[in-house]
């Protein structure tokens, strides 16, 4: 399973998202879809089946959805009750997604690609070219996220070759029924290389101070870090979509 740690082992803990997303709520940006209801039948965590887009903190445990809610908080000294008592109370959202485990597998996968694979390229393009601007204008300044731009291109070959591996050989096979096992083949080398992304989410974040400017940061700088975070949120949520519900589709042997 993907290991996604890094959301809860810096100063942004999950009750200090779920608190920024109650805060948020009202405004047109990631932190809307905290209306999305909690599933009871998951230990109060949200349903993996009806959202491909939720808050990190959230997107966090449904890629280990199958750790209890108070298991996963206990090994981060978090108050399960509090964060509990915060999913119970979020209500859903009438232009939530659907149901993506009630969908065809070749309906998921068109999804995946359209609304994933064509975003993730054409966003690294311009995040990087806003990087290099603000590395080599603000360079010598406290919080500069030197190296950057270098890793943000690193990102993008990592992930170009990973979606044509699944766009030429992996989905093809999917959608034709053809029986992959999750232990080893195709979805074992994807998995490994969600593992792989969710590293390198973590070192930008490093770089970054989780994706926090600084409070002097001209425009470039703040457009860059709003760039980041909704790459942030894009990747967890296509690596969600296809860990937790595309590969659990599969026919195996």
């Amino acid at each position: 399973m993907l290991n996604f740690n890094f959301l809860f082992n810096n100063k942004l803990a999950m009750a200090w998202r779920l608190r920024r997303c109650s805060q948020t709520s009202t405004r047109n940006s990631f932190y809307d879809n905290c209306t999305d209801r909690a599933n009871p039948g998951h230990s109060g965590l949200p349903d993996p089946g009806r959202h491909s887009r939720v808050p990190p903190v959230q997107a966090g445990f449904l890629l280990w959805w199958h750790t209890s809610l108070r298991d996963a908080a206990l090994q981060r000294d978090l108050d399960a009750q509090a964060i509990a008592a915060e999913l119970a109370g979020l209500s859903s959202s009438p232009d939530s997604d659907p149901d993506w485990r009630a969908e065809s597998v070749g309906t998921l996968i068109e999804h995946i690609l359209e609304r994933f694979h064509e975003r993730h390229r054409e966003q690294f393009p311009e995040l990087i070219r806003l990087a290099s601007r603000v590395e080599q204008v603000h360079g010598n300044k406290p919080g500069c996220p030197l190296g950057l731009a270098e890793h943000l291109w690193s990102m993008q070959q990592e992930l170009e070759s990973h979606m044509l591996k699944e766009e030429q050989i992996l989905f093809p096979m999917l959608r034709s029924g053809i029986e992959v096992p999750q232990t080893h083949g195709p979805i074992a080398v994807m998995r490994y290389e969600h593992d792989q992304h969710g590293a390198a989410l973590a070192q930008l974040a490093a770089l970054t101070n989780d994706i926090t400017p600084p409070a002097n940061a001209c425009n470039t700088w703040r457009a860059l870090y709003r760039g980041l975070e909704e790459l942030r949120d894009d990747l967890m949520q296509h690596i969600h979509l296809e860990n937790n519900i595309l590969f659990l589709k599969t026919p195996t042997h």
